[in-house]
């Protein structure tokens, strides 16, 4: 199995930050149906280096764990989920790390 661990920041361009309401429709639209048998999010701060302008910033993050087959299956249900993400909100990237676990539910 694989462990994702998908840091989705909350600052959007333009406007104020994601709401409660939003994370919670985008997580019923495009995170349950992509990860049908569960996850985890919680509100965590963060803060990134714009690779292009070398800026650091802080801000308000989700974090969404969630442990997998590693499958091409589940490859795809992540990248969906990140390009949702980036793609709905204006981000310019989502941060993510993955490791093997081992796991049982």
């Amino acid at each position: 199995m694989l462990e994702y661990h998908l840091f989705l920041g909350r600052n959007i361009a333009g406007r104020q930050s994601l709401a409660d309401t939003e994370w919670a429709d985008f997580a019923a639209r495009v995170v349950t149906p992509n990860l049908p048998d569960g996850f985890t999010a919680f509100d965590a701060y963060g803060q990134w280096m714009n690779p292009a302008t070398r800026h650091i910033s802080g801000e308000a993050t989700k974090v969404l764990i969630v442990a997998v087959p590693d499958t091409p299956a589940s490859d795809r249900a992540i990248k969906a989920i990140e390009d949702a993400y980036k793609a709905e909100f204006h981000q310019q990237s989502v941060g993510m790390t993955v490791a093997p676990v081992c796991a049982a539910f």
